[in-house]
């Protein structure tokens, strides 16, 4: 460990850190805000369109596959109407900053590793380091399930769902936007179940015989999560997100630390 630092130093040590965050995320979020109307058109209403890559995706699979929900139609589309005037403008700000956030994130992780690494020993910064990296790795990937599948497929069914054939779907721009936000970055958090459960195995909280006794209740728990998510009446949408929080709960039970073995007990004399 580092010389003592005082409790001021640690105060001025963390104003820096915020500083340099905050300063990052404004850096991103202005960066994104000039090429916004780019990045609207190409990249987050592209779902709303049925050229979309994972539609097309699914289309090929559904060649082979005929149980599969129709993804090859070219007739879908999503248009997103706005009835608030200076919605258009709050959102273009409000992206801006989210985005900023999102891509910032391995900055303000690194930013956070220097102000805790003077109090770790080398053996301590050398697992941190690693599961920072990881959580950052996790994250994006979280991010991009999110984006590329999650979002999508929530988005097709509910564009397409009616209650009555006299309601005409009109997807409001604040409505697609906080669906958006909210699917994308909820499983960026997600995906860091493994890292937090490495954490609570390093601090003697979970071991593997944890998952072992309670997966049955999590298969029921992340099929109900996955059904919140992607309210869509076919199998497939639903296991398409099971499987990837399913695997998330797997790969976390494998990378915790594994039970002591028990102490046989002593032969009475």
């Amino acid at each position: 460990m580092e010389e003592e630092m005082s409790f001021w130093d640690h105060l001025d040590a963390l104003r820096s850190v915020l500083f340099k965050s905050i300063a990052v995320i404004f850096v991103f979020a202005i960066a994104f805000f000039l090429v916004m109307p780019t990045i609207f058109d190409s990249v987050i209403l592209a779902p709303c369109y049925s050229d979309f890559y994972l539609y097309s995706w699914l289309c090929k699979i559904n060649e082979y596959i005929a149980i599969l929900p129709d993804f090859c139609s070219q007739s879908f589309r999503v248009d997103v109407i706005n009835i608030n005037m200076a919605a258009q403008f709050f959102t273009h700000m409000s992206i801006s900053f989210w985005l900023g956030v999102v891509f910032a994130f391995p900055v303000i992780i690194y930013q956070l590793w220097t102000f805790i690494s003077p109090a770790l020993y080398e053996n301590e910064k050398k697992n941190v380091r690693w599961a920072f990296l990881f959580g950052n790795i996790m994250f994006f990937a979280g991010v991009a399930v999110g984006y590329f599948v999650v979002f999508p497929l929530t988005l097709r069914f509910l564009a397409g769902y009616q209650l009555s054939e006299a309601i005409t779907n009109q997807i409001n721009l604040s409505s697609y936007m906080d669906t958006f936000l909210m699917l994308v970055l909820v499983m960026g958090i997600v995906f860091e179940l493994p890292l937090l459960c490495w954490l609570l195995s390093g601090m003697g909280l979970i071991t593997r015989s944890f998952f072992s006794k309670y997966r049955r209740y999590a298969i029921v728990g992340i099929l109900v999560a996955a059904a919140i998510i992607t309210p869509s009446s076919d199998p497939f949408t639903l296991m398409v997100v099971f499987l990837p929080l399913y695997i998330l709960y797997e790969f976390s039970a494998l990378i915790v630390k594994p039970d002591e073995p028990e102490e046989p007990d002593e032969l009475a004399v």
